[in-house]
């Protein structure tokens, strides 16, 4: 039986390699090496006792018996001269090879086949007798997660040339519809940012540097609308007059504020005509105008009105509606405040 040089494991007649290790197991191991490395071994063993040095014998008790008379000896030959002895070197001591003894019976190879040359081999077996081939099991692939499975995170098998000019055509589709959505909803998107940078930061007053109307009665002129001071008015003869207010740099318009009436005073609020719908004309630095109408309670007190436009440089209030007018009575626009984002 071949016993395998790195691990000492018995192997069976005719294996290549070690069934426990996978190691050669060489051709000097083999079933014709067996019976002569066994008869030199038997050598050896016949030879070591001779080898050994004689037992010494007890000593003989003495015995009263005499002790027979020498034979006379026989004339011998004059012994050879012999030469010096010559100095020789000790040989190394060789350890003895284990024997291979033949198996009582063949047993048969019958087993799980080689996955790489097809070689039946024992179940106990962990490496093929003829190709050394590991003959365990490999583990199964562990299973994808979840989200490799699910679309559209799963890959999808190449179909060919076909497949990936269709799916670069669609690809381009999608980042067209992109690029053009974009530039449609830049506006949109561009007003929601100035909103919320309106709501998260603070605003300022600021004073227009000019301020005209379309017409005004005696006593009330346009600046008396921005002069800081709410008992006084500026007085539209009729409904379709106008005021505007001029602004040397654009700014960031977030709000304005508009009181009506002559005074907040209850008493002299109704003393004069009030309007309750204007129409806000606001004109950017670029020459566009934003038209926006404003409807307004009737009532004394400050009335906030949303705006958020940007690069502002004019703002045009006209009367579209009044409340209280009659003869004698003029449309009174108390005072409007402009802020912007600071």
């Amino acid at each position: 039986m071949p016993v395998c040089p790195e691990c000492g494991t018995a192997n069976k007649e005719g294996d290549d390699f070690c069934g426990n290790c996978g190691a050669y197991l060489g051709w000097s191991q083999g079933p014709a090496a067996g019976p002569a490395r066994a008869e030199e071994v038997s050598k050896t063993e016949d030879k070591a006792p001779a080898e050994q040095p004689p037992a010494p014998q007890a000593a003989a008790p003495e015995a009263s018996v005499p002790a027979p008379a020498p034979e006379p000896a026989e004339p011998t030959e004059a012994p050879e001269p012999q030469s010096d002895p010559v100095a020789v070197q000790p040989a190394k001591p060789v350890a003895p090879r284990p024997v291979s003894r033949p198996t009582e019976a063949a047993e048969p190879q019958d087993g799980p086949p080689c996955p790489r040359c097809g070689t039946p081999n024992l179940p106990e077996r962990k490496f093929c007798r003829r190709c050394a081939a590991p003959l365990t099991a490999t583990a199964a692939p562990p299973k994808p997660p979840w989200w490799r499975i699910r679309r559209p995170f799963r890959r999808r098998v190449r179909i060919g040339g076909s497949g990936n000019a269709l799916r670069r055509t669609i690809a381009l589709l999608v980042l067209i519809a992109v690029v053009v959505a974009g530039i449609l909803l830049y506006p949109a998107g561009r007003d929601a940012f100035q909103d919320v940078l309106d709501k998260l930061g603070n605003t300022a007053p600021i004073t227009p540097a000019a301020t005209s109307a379309s017409a005004a009665v005696e006593g009330h002129p346009a600046t008396a609308a921005d002069d800081g001071l709410s008992n006084t008015y500026w007085g539209a003869p009729a409904v379709g007059d106008s005021v505007t207010f001029s602004f040397r740099t654009p700014f960031r318009l977030v709000d304005l504020i508009v009181h009506t009436g002559a005074s907040p005073d209850p008493e002299q609020f109704r003393q004069q005509a009030r309007p309750t719908v204007l129409a806000l004309e606001v004109t950017a630095k670029d020459g566009e105008v934003h038209r926006q109408q404003v409807t307004l309670d009737d009532r004394p007190g400050p009335q906030t009105v949303p705006t958020g436009l940007s690069d502002v440089t004019q703002v045009k209030l006209t009367v579209r509606e009044a409340a209280g007018t009659g003869p004698g009575r003029a449309v009174a626009l108390a005072e409007v405040e402009f802020f912007k984002r600071t």
